[in-house]
């Protein structure tokens, strides 16, 4: 891909532009970055999928201003008529179900695969919308079909409206006023407040949001992985406070116990590799909702290979992690691995020129369901 090269879908932008320009700083509207766009899958079907287990499904209605909220699996029972006003029907996770919402993906390799988290796609019934509300992620928000009202602005108040179930802003005040048609699309970096509401009914956008982790939330998960790693060995070494004297205050920790303590955590560190390790496992997990079943008949590896469109896979300087789990990897095999992470796919060609090991290494992952013959 040449990231120099003006694209529609960024309005006459690079993605070099782009990124430089508007990547977590503004917003852009981008007036028919895909013309002729289709909806992913019909409506019929959108609803078939949120009656599914599995499947993450949200009921959004407002009557004035009264909002409810209930989570899937909601069956075509659940739904409100579709003539009723005032109702959206999330379905996150769709790039996990059906492929061509899965395709709109790869609109978006400029970015690194690690940052990004899913497509969403909402319906919407003439007026449906969740509220204003600001967000912790980057997302492109593609109209796909009918017609949605944005309304845009800088939050400084972040306080909520009490006793709602949504995270509805308390105060919004928009800056920019945006009627988008199929085919146009809107960036938002994160914490820019914006409300959505479709016009006419029979809506349906797309949101391609881009994840950005907590610290704390990166925190708490990396200590948790590489706890996972640290094994006693043969000569695990004890705490030993033979000079300890006798105390008058035998609830104070004593500072040999915190210093002994101290040393264990930075011994754990001490493998250079942990961390990126721990970092990369935790990043190419699946959402929890995913599972991956082997393929009815045992497959080869022949031919192209291709990775299930649920499968996560990215890599380091060192490894390559897929679906939460890292392989060690060096020289052609390590090339040749990064470009399946990277083009989601390996030419037949390719496939034949990986060492033995780790032709092994993915005739497992084929027959986890990790992986395909194209």
């Amino acid at each position: 891909m040449d990231l120099n090269q003006p694209l529609p879908l960024l309005g006459g932008l690079s993605a070099a532009r782009f990124m430089r320009r508007h990547w977590q700083k503004r917003p852009l509207l981008v007036r028919q970055a895909l013309p002729g766009i289709a909806a992913p899958l019909s409506r019929k079907a959108l609803f078939a999928l949120a009656a599914a287990q599995g499947v993450e499904s949200r009921l959004v209605q407002r009557r004035g201003d009264a909002w409810t909220l209930r989570h899937g699996p909601l069956p075509r029972r659940a739904l409100p008529p579709l003539g009723q006003p005032g109702w959206t029907l999330l379905v996150q996770g769709l790039d996990l179900h059906v492929q061509a919402a899965h395709d709109l993906l790869s609109l978006f390799d400029f970015m690194p695969s690690a940052r990004l988290d899913d497509l969403m796609l909402s319906y919407a019934s003439d007026g449906g919308g969740v509220g204003p509300h600001v967000d912790s992620y980057d997302v492109f928000l593609l109209q796909v079909q009918g017609r949605r009202r944005w309304r845009v602005g800088r939050s400084s108040d972040r306080r909520f409206v009490d006793g709602l179930p949504l995270k509805i802003l308390r105060r919004f005040e928009p800056r920019h006023d945006w009627l988008l048609e199929p085919g146009d699309m809107l960036y938002l970096p994160p914490l820019w407040a914006h409300d959505g509401v479709a016009e006419g009914g029979d809506c349906m956008t797309a949101s391609i949001g881009f994840r950005a982790p907590a610290r704390a939330e990166l925190a708490r998960e990396l200590l948790a992985r590489m706890s996972e790693d640290v094994e006693p060995g043969s000569n695990e070494v004890l705490y030993r406070d033979t000079g300890q004297p006798a105390t008058d205050h035998p609830g104070e920790i004593p500072a040999a116990l915190q210093q002994f303590a101290a040393q264990a955590l930075q011994r754990a560190l001490l493998d250079p590799l942990a961390l990126p390790r721990a970092l990369g496992e935790w990043l190419s997990e699946p959402k929890p909702q995913v599972w991956f079943e082997p393929p009815p008949c045992p497959a080869r590896l022949r031919g192209a290979l291709r990775l299930d469109r649920r499968t996560r896979m990215l890599y380091d300087a060192r490894h390559v992690f897929v679906n939460g789990e890292s392989f060690s990897v060096s020289g052609r095999d390590a090339r040749l691995l990064r470009q399946l992470a990277d083009r989601r796919r390996l030419e037949p060609a390719a496939v034949a020129r990986l060492s033995t090991q780790a032709r092994e290494t993915m005739a497992e992952w084929l027959a986890a369901g990790w992986l395909e013959v194209d």
